[in-house]
């Protein structure tokens, strides 16, 4: 690799050399999404969904639906905002698809 040609316009004639500094990049802010419990969605089918939309094993899927059906709300992931966005979109446009109740949200962390 060749040394970056030195030009006088990037001296500051009081310090040398001008160096530019990067501006610090904020975290995203993350999103929770949660199904919530109703009383007609089949367990079932709550599972399928973890499943599918966010990529948990059988036993993850089991706990989790076991969690929404016992506590009334259950933790399916924390996402950036546009990845949540759309994880409740399609929860719903599916739960909908498939004639069932089934409630997606999601809040910030």
């Amino acid at each position: 690799m060749s040394p970056i040609p030195h030009r006088p316009e990037d001296e500051d004639p009081d310090h040398g050399v001008v160096t530019k500094t990067r501006p610090k990049v904020k975290r995203p802010s993350m999103y929770r999404v949660l199904l919530l419990n109703d009383d007609y969605t089949p367990t079932d089918f709550v599972v399928h969904v973890l499943e599918r939309y966010f990529g948990k094993a059988r036993e993850e899927a089991t706990r989790i639906m076991l969690q929404v059906h016992h506590h009334g709300i259950g933790e399916c992931g924390v996402y950036t905002y546009e990845v949540a966005e759309t994880k409740v979109t399609q929860v719903m446009d599916f739960a909908r698809k498939n004639q069932h109740p089934l409630q997606c949200v999601m809040e910030k962390k």
